[in-house]
């Protein structure tokens, strides 16, 4: 399998805590009963992704890791036509239950959302 601009690479990717805290603290959000997405504009010039599904989302590891995986795949798709924003997308416990295709109607539908509210100045 080749990789390049297919690939979801670590400088997509927030990794530190910090950057976390630096999301939730200044961010924009926007919500929807699946899901919410938390951004601010990215220092690094091009979006990177963060992920946060808690054991209130679902108990099952299985059940959440298949959530951030739908997660990661629509951004690694998405990527090159994203903001520069540092995105944090927060599952909600219906999205335990979603089917992939209205969870990624709703990422997509928040996705446009949070980039327009952020280039707003």
């Amino acid at each position: 399998m080749a990789r390049g601009a297919e690939s979801f690479p670590r400088h997509a990717r927030l990794t530190d805590p910090e950057r976390y805290q630096e999301v939730f603290k200044t961010g924009k959000k926007v919500r929807h009963p699946l899901l919410g997405i938390v951004a601010r504009p990215s220092e690094e010039g091009h979006a990177r992704l963060g992920l946060a599904v808690s054991r209130k989302v679902s108990r099952k590891a299985v059940v959440r890791n298949r959530i951030k995986r739908q997660a990661r795949e629509y951004f690694r798709r998405e990527r090159g036509r994203l903001c520069a924003l540092d995105f944090v997308v927060i599952a909600y416990p219906d999205a335990a239950t979603a089917e992939s295709k209205a969870f990624t109607e709703a990422l997509a539908t928040l996705s446009q959302k949070i980039c327009r509210l952020c280039a707003k100045p």
